[in-house]
């Protein structure tokens, strides 16, 4: 119970040399390229499960916008294998720290934006201003609106963060309820066991509805702008 709450957020070192980059890297691991006339069962599930995910997320999309494809497609796979890959015991969690997290949000956001300036510049600048508005409110209109706009990626950024953390906060805490009250009270502590299970098991579903939903977002930021 002396450990430090945050330790397993600490970005890990090896001989004084951060490896985050080994472990952002990590995840491809998981989905090999196949290079047979027949898949195994598992390369099968994996392309069935991306086909089914690109599907949906295209058919709202122009043929403009489904140039993104391979983009939104890579960023879902990443982000929910980081996410998975984080529950295993003793490993780090990259979508913990929200400088990844917005190193991911901006420039996908930011590519959005500018795709609407090039292509609909009338209608991406009539999001600032709506129809019919008052005189006197078109001034604190535009602010409003360009304050919202910048406002989406830190929103995509925070989100994934605050979720992932929550949970791998709240899963420690239980953890060491449990461990602690193994000695005190047996049923108490099978009670809170019983309850980590159960956040576990939560946790793996928040893992891949995060990874669907900062997606997804970028996805509807896409559909505005193209």
């Amino acid at each position: 119970m002396n450990e430090n709450l945050f330790a397993s957020f600490i970005t890990p070192t090896m001989m004084g040399l951060p490896i985050v980059v080994l472990i952002i890297m990590f995840p491809t691991i998981l989905f090999p390229s196949p290079n047979r006339l027949i898949n195994n069962r598992m390369v099968s599930v994996q392309q069935w499960l991306t086909s089914q995910v690109l599907k949906q997320m295209m058919m709202i999309h122009n043929p403009k916008g489904r140039t993104w494809a391979l983009m939104l497609v890579s960023l879902i796979m990443f982000i929910g294998s980081t996410n998975l890959l984080g529950l295993l015991p003793h490993s780090f969690t990259p979508t913990t720290q929200l400088s990844m997290n917005l190193g991911m949000a901006i420039p996908l956001w930011a590519g959005t934006v500018i795709l609407g300036f090039r292509h609909k510049t009338k209608a991406s600048l009539a999001h600032f201003l709506p129809q019919g508005t008052p005189m006197a409110l078109i001034p604190m209109l535009i602010i409003i609106e360009t304050i919202s706009l910048f406002i989406q990626p830190m929103a995509l950024a925070v989100r994934l963060t605050a979720n992932i953390t929550a949970g791998h906060l709240l899963m420690h805490l239980i953890g060491g309820a449990t461990l602690a009250l193994m000695s005190i009270s047996p049923t108490t502590a099978l009670i809170t066991f019983i309850v980590l299970v159960l956040l576990t098991m939560l946790e793996f579903a928040v893992a891949l509805i995060q990874a669907y939903v900062f997606t997804l977002l970028v996805n509807l930021y896409l559909h505005d702008n193209t």
